[in-house]
Protein backbone atom coordinates (compact mmCIF):
# COMPACT_ATOMS: atom_id res chain seq x y z
CA UNK A 1 0.00 0.00 0.00
CA UNK A 2 1.62 3.58 -0.49
CA UNK A 3 0.83 4.92 2.36
CA UNK A 4 2.84 2.48 4.38
CA UNK A 5 6.14 3.17 1.58
CA UNK A 6 5.35 6.90 2.23
CA UNK A 7 5.56 6.31 6.28
CA UNK A 8 8.24 4.77 6.35
CA UNK A 9 6.54 1.43 7.35
CA UNK A 10 8.60 -1.96 6.29
CA UNK A 11 7.40 -5.59 7.07
CA UNK A 12 9.69 -5.57 9.61
CA UNK A 13 10.52 -2.39 11.90
CA UNK A 14 12.49 -1.79 15.39
CA UNK A 15 10.54 -0.49 17.98
CA UNK A 16 12.63 1.09 20.35
CA UNK A 17 13.94 4.64 19.63
CA UNK A 18 15.80 7.58 21.58
CA UNK A 19 14.74 10.55 18.49
CA UNK A 20 16.96 9.22 15.38
CA UNK A 21 18.30 6.16 17.24
CA UNK A 22 16.89 3.07 16.87
CA UNK A 23 17.42 0.05 19.43
CA UNK A 24 17.30 -3.57 19.60
CA UNK A 25 16.93 -6.14 17.02
CA UNK A 26 14.42 -6.91 14.10
CA UNK A 27 12.91 -9.29 16.00
CA UNK A 28 9.30 -10.52 15.30
CA UNK A 29 7.96 -9.85 18.98
CA UNK A 30 4.74 -7.63 17.80
CA UNK A 31 2.77 -8.80 14.80
CA UNK A 32 0.37 -5.59 13.84
CA UNK A 33 -2.69 -7.60 11.73
CA UNK A 34 -5.68 -5.16 10.31
CA UNK A 35 -9.06 -5.81 11.70
CA UNK A 36 -9.95 -4.33 8.33
CA UNK A 37 -8.80 -7.71 6.04
CA UNK A 38 -6.76 -9.65 8.59
CA UNK A 39 -3.83 -9.49 7.03
CA UNK A 40 -0.48 -8.94 8.75
CA UNK A 41 0.68 -5.39 8.32
CA UNK A 42 4.37 -5.35 9.84
CA UNK A 43 5.91 -7.51 12.51
CA UNK A 44 7.75 -4.37 15.60
CA UNK A 45 10.41 -5.78 17.67
CA UNK A 46 9.42 -5.46 21.81
CA UNK A 47 11.61 -3.51 23.69
CA UNK A 48 13.95 -5.18 25.76
CA UNK A 49 14.46 -4.32 29.92
CA UNK A 50 18.00 -3.29 28.87
CA UNK A 51 16.44 -1.37 26.24
CA UNK A 52 14.00 0.36 28.18
CA UNK A 53 16.27 1.10 30.60
CA UNK A 54 18.95 2.74 27.46
CA UNK A 55 15.63 4.81 26.52
CA UNK A 56 15.25 5.83 29.85
CA UNK A 57 18.89 6.86 31.00
CA UNK A 58 19.05 9.10 27.72
CA UNK A 59 15.76 10.40 28.42
CA UNK A 60 16.81 11.62 31.87
CA UNK A 61 20.09 12.82 30.39
CA UNK A 62 18.90 15.21 27.59
CA UNK A 63 16.33 16.93 30.10
CA UNK A 64 18.82 19.50 31.58
CA UNK A 65 19.82 20.60 27.52
CA UNK A 66 16.09 20.45 26.51
CA UNK A 67 14.71 22.60 29.69
CA UNK A 68 17.26 25.07 28.54
CA UNK A 69 15.89 25.94 25.22
CA UNK A 70 13.21 28.87 25.52
CA UNK A 71 9.92 28.01 25.58
CA UNK A 72 9.54 29.59 22.36
CA UNK A 73 12.33 27.96 20.73
CA UNK A 74 11.05 24.23 22.26
CA UNK A 75 7.40 25.79 20.26
CA UNK A 76 8.87 26.40 17.01
CA UNK A 77 10.27 22.66 17.04
CA UNK A 78 6.68 21.74 17.52
CA UNK A 79 5.68 24.27 15.05
CA UNK A 80 7.44 22.38 12.49
CA UNK A 81 6.27 18.97 13.96
CA UNK A 82 2.90 20.43 13.14
CA UNK A 83 3.87 21.78 9.15
CA UNK A 84 5.47 17.64 8.81
CA UNK A 85 2.10 16.38 9.66
CA UNK A 86 0.24 18.36 7.44
CA UNK A 87 2.49 16.87 4.51
CA UNK A 88 1.70 13.08 5.78
CA UNK A 89 -2.12 13.75 6.86
CA UNK A 90 -3.57 11.65 3.90
CA UNK A 91 -0.53 8.86 4.53
CA UNK A 92 -0.68 8.83 8.11
CA UNK A 93 -4.73 9.08 8.41
CA UNK A 94 -4.79 5.88 6.14
CA UNK A 95 -2.57 4.28 8.44
CA UNK A 96 -4.26 4.69 11.16
CA UNK A 97 -8.18 3.91 9.48
CA UNK A 98 -5.97 0.29 8.06
CA UNK A 99 -4.39 -0.36 11.80
CA UNK A 100 -6.93 0.25 14.09
CA UNK A 101 -9.84 0.11 11.85
CA UNK A 102 -12.00 3.59 12.54
CA UNK A 103 -13.59 4.95 9.22
CA UNK A 104 -11.38 6.95 6.64
CA UNK A 105 -12.77 10.42 7.70
CA UNK A 106 -12.19 9.61 11.30
CA UNK A 107 -8.59 8.54 10.72
CA UNK A 108 -7.83 12.43 8.59
CA UNK A 109 -9.83 13.51 11.44
CA UNK A 110 -6.80 11.74 14.17
CA UNK A 111 -4.23 13.09 12.50
CA UNK A 112 -6.31 17.01 12.26
CA UNK A 113 -6.36 16.61 16.10
CA UNK A 114 -2.56 16.51 16.10
CA UNK A 115 -1.90 19.28 13.83
CA UNK A 116 -4.22 21.35 16.19
CA UNK A 117 -2.93 20.38 19.37
CA UNK A 118 0.69 21.34 17.77
CA UNK A 119 -0.97 24.73 16.98
CA UNK A 120 -2.33 25.04 20.43
CA UNK A 121 1.39 24.18 21.81
CA UNK A 122 3.37 26.82 19.48
CA UNK A 123 0.79 29.14 20.88
CA UNK A 124 1.14 28.23 24.63
CA UNK A 125 5.05 28.32 24.21
CA UNK A 126 5.03 31.76 24.80
CA UNK A 127 2.25 32.15 27.22
CA UNK A 128 3.54 29.23 30.35
CA UNK A 129 2.32 32.13 33.02
CA UNK A 130 3.09 32.18 36.32
CA UNK A 131 1.34 35.28 38.58
CA UNK A 132 2.08 37.91 41.69
CA UNK A 133 1.11 38.23 44.61
CA UNK A 134 1.52 40.81 47.50
CA UNK A 135 3.56 40.17 50.37
CA UNK A 136 2.89 41.03 53.84
CA UNK A 137 6.18 42.23 54.62
CA UNK A 138 7.49 45.84 53.37
CA UNK A 139 10.02 45.50 50.68
CA UNK A 140 9.47 41.88 49.47
CA UNK A 141 8.00 40.55 46.40
CA UNK A 142 5.82 37.10 45.91
CA UNK A 143 5.24 35.43 42.76
CA UNK A 144 5.08 31.76 41.32
CA UNK A 145 6.28 30.36 38.20
CA UNK A 146 6.35 27.02 36.57
CA UNK A 147 9.41 24.71 35.53
CA UNK A 148 9.61 21.12 33.92
CA UNK A 149 8.55 18.16 35.52
CA UNK A 150 11.57 16.15 33.81
CA UNK A 151 10.92 12.30 31.96
CA UNK A 152 7.13 12.17 31.51
CA UNK A 153 5.90 8.39 30.41
CA UNK A 154 2.88 8.35 27.93
CA UNK A 155 0.61 5.11 27.82
CA UNK A 156 -2.12 5.24 25.01
CA UNK A 157 -4.55 3.16 24.06
CA UNK A 158 -5.00 1.43 20.39
CA UNK A 159 -8.75 3.37 19.89
CA UNK A 160 -6.95 6.89 19.16
CA UNK A 161 -3.17 5.69 18.61
CA UNK A 162 -1.73 8.85 17.68
CA UNK A 163 -3.78 11.46 18.37
CA UNK A 164 -3.42 11.58 22.76
CA UNK A 165 -0.58 11.26 22.35
CA UNK A 166 -0.13 14.29 20.86
CA UNK A 167 -2.39 15.51 23.41
CA UNK A 168 0.36 14.93 25.54
CA UNK A 169 3.87 14.61 24.26
CA UNK A 170 3.52 18.20 22.69
CA UNK A 171 2.33 19.98 25.37
CA UNK A 172 4.46 18.18 27.55
CA UNK A 173 7.43 19.18 25.00
CA UNK A 174 7.26 22.76 24.71
CA UNK A 175 7.08 22.90 28.80
CA UNK A 176 10.52 21.44 28.83
CA UNK A 177 10.27 17.84 29.49
CA UNK A 178 11.22 15.09 27.65
CA UNK A 179 8.97 12.09 26.76
CA UNK A 180 8.87 7.90 26.44
CA UNK A 181 6.26 6.54 24.83
CA UNK A 182 4.30 3.42 25.17
CA UNK A 183 1.55 3.06 22.73
CA UNK A 184 -0.77 0.39 22.55
CA UNK A 185 0.58 -3.39 21.34
CA UNK A 186 -2.20 -3.34 19.23
CA UNK A 187 -1.36 -0.02 16.79
CA UNK A 188 1.96 -0.13 17.19
CA UNK A 189 2.91 0.97 13.20
CA UNK A 190 0.91 3.92 13.88
CA UNK A 191 3.61 5.13 16.85
CA UNK A 192 6.45 3.91 14.47
CA UNK A 193 5.64 6.10 11.72
CA UNK A 194 4.53 9.54 14.42
CA UNK A 195 7.86 8.65 15.51
CA UNK A 196 9.96 8.99 12.37
CA UNK A 197 8.01 12.41 11.03
CA UNK A 198 9.51 13.73 14.68
CA UNK A 199 12.80 12.74 14.36
CA UNK A 200 13.08 14.08 10.95
CA UNK A 201 11.86 17.22 12.57
CA UNK A 202 14.09 17.24 15.86
CA UNK A 203 17.86 16.19 13.31
CA UNK A 204 17.26 19.23 11.13
CA UNK A 205 16.79 21.19 14.54
CA UNK A 206 19.61 19.84 16.29
CA UNK A 207 17.25 18.93 19.48
CA UNK A 208 19.32 16.64 21.81
CA UNK A 209 18.99 12.83 21.17
CA UNK A 210 16.48 11.14 24.12
CA UNK A 211 14.34 14.25 24.15
CA UNK A 212 11.26 12.17 22.28
CA UNK A 213 11.59 8.36 22.92
CA UNK A 214 9.74 5.23 21.58
CA UNK A 215 9.31 1.88 23.36
CA UNK A 216 7.02 -0.54 22.39
CA UNK A 217 5.45 -3.39 24.31
CA UNK A 218 2.60 -5.08 26.37
CA UNK A 219 1.62 -4.59 29.84
CA UNK A 220 5.49 -5.38 30.85
CA UNK A 221 6.41 -2.04 29.00
CA UNK A 222 4.27 0.30 31.15
CA UNK A 223 4.99 -1.70 34.51
CA UNK A 224 8.21 -0.24 33.46
CA UNK A 225 7.13 3.19 33.30
CA UNK A 226 5.24 3.07 36.02
CA UNK A 227 7.62 1.45 38.41
CA UNK A 228 10.70 4.22 36.96
CA UNK A 229 11.29 6.45 39.70
CA UNK A 230 13.66 8.38 36.92
CA UNK A 231 9.81 9.54 34.92
CA UNK A 232 8.19 12.01 36.77
CA UNK A 233 4.82 11.63 35.58
CA UNK A 234 3.30 9.00 34.06
CA UNK A 235 0.08 9.87 31.58
CA UNK A 236 -1.94 6.46 31.15
CA UNK A 237 -5.27 6.09 28.94
CA UNK A 238 -7.15 3.19 28.59
CA UNK A 239 -9.17 1.00 30.62
CA UNK A 240 -10.16 1.85 34.09
CA UNK A 241 -8.37 -1.46 35.64
CA UNK A 242 -4.99 -1.05 34.04
CA UNK A 243 -5.71 3.17 35.24
CA UNK A 244 -6.02 1.25 38.79
CA UNK A 245 -2.78 -0.43 38.33
CA UNK A 246 -0.97 2.40 37.15
CA UNK A 247 -1.97 4.62 39.58
CA UNK A 248 -1.62 2.54 42.76
CA UNK A 249 2.73 2.18 41.34
CA UNK A 250 3.05 5.62 40.88
CA UNK A 251 1.62 6.53 44.03
CA UNK A 252 3.66 3.91 45.33
CA UNK A 253 7.01 5.90 44.99
CA UNK A 254 5.17 9.34 45.17
CA UNK A 255 5.24 9.89 41.39
CA UNK A 256 2.43 11.64 39.45
CA UNK A 257 -0.06 9.93 37.05
CA UNK A 258 -2.76 11.62 34.61
CA UNK A 259 -5.66 8.94 34.13
CA UNK A 260 -7.53 8.96 31.46
CA UNK A 261 -10.10 5.90 31.69
CA UNK A 262 -13.04 4.23 30.77
CA UNK A 263 -16.25 6.11 30.09
CA UNK A 264 -19.83 5.23 29.98
CA UNK A 265 -21.59 7.98 28.63
CA UNK A 266 -25.29 8.94 28.21
CA UNK A 267 -27.74 11.71 25.97
CA UNK A 268 -30.60 13.05 28.06
CA UNK A 269 -33.33 13.45 24.99
CA UNK A 270 -36.03 16.01 26.58
CA UNK A 271 -39.43 16.71 25.38
CA UNK A 272 -38.19 20.14 24.00
CA UNK A 273 -35.36 18.58 22.50
CA UNK A 274 -34.81 19.48 18.41
CA UNK A 275 -34.91 15.51 17.18
CA UNK A 276 -33.28 15.67 14.29
CA UNK A 277 -30.18 17.33 16.11
CA UNK A 278 -30.48 14.27 18.94
CA UNK A 279 -30.76 11.82 16.28
CA UNK A 280 -27.65 12.56 14.62
CA UNK A 281 -25.57 13.37 17.67
CA UNK A 282 -26.78 10.31 19.22
CA UNK A 283 -26.05 8.21 15.97
CA UNK A 284 -22.31 9.17 15.37
CA UNK A 285 -21.78 8.81 19.16
CA UNK A 286 -22.88 5.48 19.08
CA UNK A 287 -21.68 3.83 15.79
CA UNK A 288 -18.12 5.93 15.34
CA UNK A 289 -15.07 4.16 15.35
CA UNK A 290 -17.30 1.21 16.19
CA UNK A 291 -18.08 2.47 19.08
CA UNK A 292 -14.82 2.07 20.59
CA UNK A 293 -14.35 5.40 21.95
CA UNK A 294 -14.32 6.45 25.43
CA UNK A 295 -16.76 9.12 24.82
CA UNK A 296 -18.96 6.55 23.08
CA UNK A 297 -22.95 7.20 23.16
CA UNK A 298 -23.71 3.76 25.46
CA UNK A 299 -26.86 4.83 26.42
CA UNK A 300 -30.03 7.51 25.70
CA UNK A 301 -32.28 8.52 28.32
CA UNK A 302 -35.42 9.65 26.84
CA UNK A 303 -38.26 11.42 28.23
CA UNK A 304 -41.45 9.58 27.92
CA UNK A 305 -43.34 11.74 25.59
CA UNK A 306 -40.70 11.39 22.62
CA UNK A 307 -39.82 8.07 23.65
CA UNK A 308 -41.34 6.45 20.72
CA UNK A 309 -40.92 8.85 18.44
CA UNK A 310 -37.05 8.51 18.89
CA UNK A 311 -37.21 4.71 19.01
CA UNK A 312 -38.99 4.87 15.35
CA UNK A 313 -36.38 7.71 14.36
CA UNK A 314 -33.78 5.21 15.50
CA UNK A 315 -34.32 2.59 13.64
CA UNK A 316 -34.71 4.35 10.45
CA UNK A 317 -31.17 5.97 10.89
CA UNK A 318 -29.42 2.32 11.98
CA UNK A 319 -30.73 0.75 8.84
CA UNK A 320 -28.94 3.17 6.68
CA UNK A 321 -25.54 2.78 8.22
CA UNK A 322 -23.14 1.15 6.22
CA UNK A 323 -20.68 -0.80 7.13
CA UNK A 324 -17.44 -2.30 5.67
CA UNK A 325 -14.03 -1.39 4.71
CA UNK A 326 -13.51 1.66 6.76
CA UNK A 327 -11.14 3.11 3.56
CA UNK A 328 -13.84 2.84 1.49
CA UNK A 329 -15.52 6.41 2.24
CA UNK A 330 -18.79 5.74 1.41
CA UNK A 331 -18.95 3.06 4.69
CA UNK A 332 -19.83 4.44 8.37
CA UNK A 333 -18.40 1.95 9.86
CA UNK A 334 -15.33 0.16 10.04
CA UNK A 335 -14.28 -3.35 12.37
CA UNK A 336 -13.61 -3.64 15.95
CA UNK A 337 -10.19 -4.00 16.77
CA UNK A 338 -10.08 -7.90 17.19
CA UNK A 339 -11.91 -11.07 17.88
CA UNK A 340 -11.19 -10.86 21.64
CA UNK A 341 -13.61 -7.40 21.21
CA UNK A 342 -15.95 -8.98 19.20
CA UNK A 343 -16.38 -11.73 21.97
CA UNK A 344 -17.21 -9.11 24.42
CA UNK A 345 -19.43 -7.42 21.94
CA UNK A 346 -21.59 -10.86 21.94
CA UNK A 347 -21.15 -11.34 25.79
CA UNK A 348 -22.79 -8.21 26.63
CA UNK A 349 -25.45 -8.59 24.42
CA UNK A 350 -26.35 -11.82 26.12
CA UNK A 351 -25.91 -10.20 29.32
CA UNK A 352 -28.68 -7.65 28.13
CA UNK A 353 -31.02 -10.53 27.19
CA UNK A 354 -30.71 -12.37 30.23
CA UNK A 355 -31.30 -9.38 32.43
CA UNK A 356 -34.34 -8.89 30.29
CA UNK A 357 -33.30 -6.35 27.65
CA UNK A 358 -35.31 -6.42 24.40
CA UNK A 359 -33.60 -5.21 20.94
CA UNK A 360 -34.57 -2.61 18.46
CA UNK A 361 -32.17 -3.30 16.42
CA UNK A 362 -30.60 -6.52 16.53
CA UNK A 363 -26.53 -7.21 16.84
CA UNK A 364 -24.76 -10.06 15.55
CA UNK A 365 -21.29 -10.68 13.50
CA UNK A 366 -21.03 -10.39 9.63
CA UNK A 367 -19.91 -12.81 7.20
CA UNK A 368 -18.94 -13.03 3.94
CA UNK A 369 -15.61 -12.55 2.06
CA UNK A 370 -16.15 -8.55 2.89
CA UNK A 371 -15.58 -9.39 6.12
CA UNK A 372 -13.22 -11.64 6.23
CA UNK A 373 -11.00 -10.39 9.50
CA UNK A 374 -14.15 -11.49 11.85
CA UNK A 375 -14.06 -8.53 13.40
CA UNK A 376 -17.11 -6.50 11.55
CA UNK A 377 -20.40 -6.62 13.89
CA UNK A 378 -23.18 -4.55 13.53
CA UNK A 379 -24.15 -2.19 15.63
CA UNK A 380 -27.30 -2.54 17.92
CA UNK A 381 -30.15 -0.70 20.20
CA UNK A 382 -31.58 -2.44 22.87
CA UNK A 383 -34.39 -1.38 25.65
CA UNK A 384 -33.28 -1.60 28.85
CA UNK A 385 -34.21 -0.91 32.61
CA UNK A 386 -32.26 1.50 35.29
CA UNK A 387 -31.50 -1.99 37.56
CA UNK A 388 -29.80 -3.88 34.48
CA UNK A 389 -25.87 -4.27 35.49
CA UNK A 390 -24.97 -4.20 31.70
CA UNK A 391 -25.74 -0.75 31.87
CA UNK A 392 -23.35 0.20 33.88
CA UNK A 393 -20.41 -1.03 32.43
CA UNK A 394 -18.16 0.08 29.58
CA UNK A 395 -18.18 -2.58 26.55
CA UNK A 396 -16.00 -1.14 23.60
CA UNK A 397 -18.83 -1.85 21.20
CA UNK A 398 -21.38 -0.20 19.47
CA UNK A 399 -24.19 -1.30 21.79
CA UNK A 400 -26.71 1.59 22.55
CA UNK A 401 -28.98 0.91 25.35
CA UNK A 402 -32.34 2.82 25.76
CA UNK A 403 -33.60 4.32 29.07
CA UNK A 404 -36.87 6.01 29.78
CA UNK A 405 -37.94 9.21 32.41
CA UNK A 406 -40.49 11.28 33.24
CA UNK A 407 -38.68 14.40 34.85
CA UNK A 408 -35.38 15.99 34.45
CA UNK A 409 -34.29 15.35 37.89
CA UNK A 410 -34.68 11.19 37.30
CA UNK A 411 -32.98 12.01 33.96
CA UNK A 412 -29.60 13.45 35.64
CA UNK A 413 -29.84 11.06 38.27
CA UNK A 414 -30.03 7.96 35.73
CA UNK A 415 -26.97 9.76 34.10
CA UNK A 416 -24.72 10.16 36.99
CA UNK A 417 -25.70 6.21 38.36
CA UNK A 418 -23.30 4.55 37.22
CA UNK A 419 -19.10 4.14 38.13
CA UNK A 420 -17.67 6.50 35.16
CA UNK A 421 -17.66 9.95 34.79
CA UNK A 422 -16.27 11.28 31.67
CA UNK A 423 -18.96 12.67 29.29
CA UNK A 424 -22.49 13.54 29.10
CA UNK A 425 -25.32 15.37 26.60
CA UNK A 426 -28.61 16.90 26.81
CA UNK A 427 -30.59 17.64 23.80
CA UNK A 428 -33.16 20.23 24.92
CA UNK A 429 -34.18 23.85 23.98
CA UNK A 430 -35.18 24.14 26.98
CA UNK A 431 -32.94 26.52 29.02
CA UNK A 432 -34.07 25.96 32.33
CA UNK A 433 -33.36 22.51 32.04
CA UNK A 434 -29.94 23.29 29.75
CA UNK A 435 -28.99 25.32 32.90
CA UNK A 436 -30.01 22.75 35.11
CA UNK A 437 -28.10 20.19 33.18
CA UNK A 438 -24.88 22.39 33.70
CA UNK A 439 -25.10 23.21 37.49
CA UNK A 440 -23.39 21.30 40.47
CA UNK A 441 -26.81 19.76 41.07
CA UNK A 442 -26.54 18.35 37.06
CA UNK A 443 -23.97 15.95 35.37
CA UNK A 444 -21.04 14.88 37.38
CA UNK A 445 -18.87 13.93 34.05
CA UNK A 446 -16.35 16.02 33.52
CA UNK A 447 -17.39 16.90 30.21
CA UNK A 448 -21.41 18.03 29.86
CA UNK A 449 -22.80 19.41 26.72
CA UNK A 450 -25.81 21.00 25.13
CA UNK A 451 -27.17 19.82 21.80
CA UNK A 452 -24.35 18.17 21.00
CA UNK A 453 -23.39 14.49 21.25
CA UNK A 454 -20.76 12.92 23.77
CA UNK A 455 -17.70 12.63 21.67
CA UNK A 456 -16.10 15.00 19.27
CA UNK A 457 -13.92 16.84 21.80
CA UNK A 458 -12.07 19.92 20.68
CA UNK A 459 -8.54 20.19 21.71
CA UNK A 460 -8.95 23.80 22.71
CA UNK A 461 -11.36 22.36 26.44
CA UNK A 462 -9.09 20.53 28.78
CA UNK A 463 -10.43 16.69 28.21
CA UNK A 464 -11.43 14.22 31.33
CA UNK A 465 -13.76 12.90 33.47
CA UNK A 466 -14.30 11.94 36.80
CA UNK A 467 -15.06 9.01 39.24
CA UNK A 468 -13.12 6.12 37.49
CA UNK A 469 -12.62 7.62 34.40
CA UNK A 470 -9.49 8.78 36.66
CA UNK A 471 -9.89 13.02 37.10
CA UNK A 472 -7.08 13.37 34.76
CA UNK A 473 -7.17 16.40 32.53
CA UNK A 474 -5.23 16.77 28.80
CA UNK A 475 -5.25 18.94 25.95
CA UNK A 476 -6.38 22.50 25.88
CA UNK A 477 -7.06 25.17 28.96
CA UNK A 478 -4.58 25.30 31.66
CA UNK A 479 -3.91 20.91 31.18
CA UNK A 480 -0.59 22.12 30.22
CA UNK A 481 0.22 22.53 34.05
CA UNK A 482 0.23 18.76 34.47
CA UNK A 483 3.31 18.82 32.81
CA UNK A 484 5.23 21.60 35.52
CA UNK A 485 6.05 21.62 38.93
CA UNK A 486 4.87 25.06 40.76
CA UNK A 487 7.35 27.32 42.71
CA UNK A 488 6.48 29.78 45.02
CA UNK A 489 9.11 32.73 45.12
CA UNK A 490 10.03 35.18 47.28
CA UNK A 491 12.21 38.24 47.21
CA UNK A 492 13.58 40.48 49.61
CA UNK A 493 14.71 43.92 48.52
CA UNK A 494 15.09 45.92 51.74
CA UNK A 495 17.66 45.97 54.37
CA UNK A 496 15.92 44.17 56.88
CA UNK A 497 14.77 40.67 57.59
CA UNK A 498 10.98 41.12 58.60
CA UNK A 499 9.74 37.54 59.34
CA UNK A 500 6.19 36.24 58.35
CA UNK A 501 2.92 36.64 60.73
CA UNK A 502 5.38 39.65 62.34
CA UNK A 503 7.37 36.95 64.17
CA UNK A 504 10.15 38.48 65.83
CA UNK A 505 13.44 36.77 66.21
CA UNK A 506 15.73 39.46 68.17
CA UNK A 507 19.55 38.51 69.20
Amino acid sequence: MDFLKTLGIEKANQGTSTGSTWLGSLSEDISSCSPVDGRQIGVVAATTAADYNEVAAKAQLAFPAWRSWPAPRRGEVVRQIGDALREHKDALGRLVSYEMGKSLQEGWGEVQEMIDICDFAVGLSRQLYGLTMHSERPGHRMYEQYHPLGVVGIISAFNFPVAVWSWNAMLALVCGNTCIWKPSEKTPLCAIACQQIVAKIFKANNVPEGVCNLISGGSAAGEWLAQDTRVALVSATGSTRMGKAVAATVAGRLGRSLLELGGNNAIIISKDADLNIAITGALFGAVGTAGQRCTTTRRLIIHEAVYETVKEKLKQAYAQLKIGDPLDPANHVGPLIDTGAVTQYLNAIDQCRAEGGTFLVEGGVLKGAAYESGCYVKPCVAEAKPHFSIIKQETFAPILYLLKYQTLEEAIALQNAVPQGLSSAIMTLNLREAEQFLSAAGSDCGIANVNIGTSGAEIGGAFGGEKETGGGRESGSDAWKNYMRRQTNTINYSTALPLAQGIRFDL
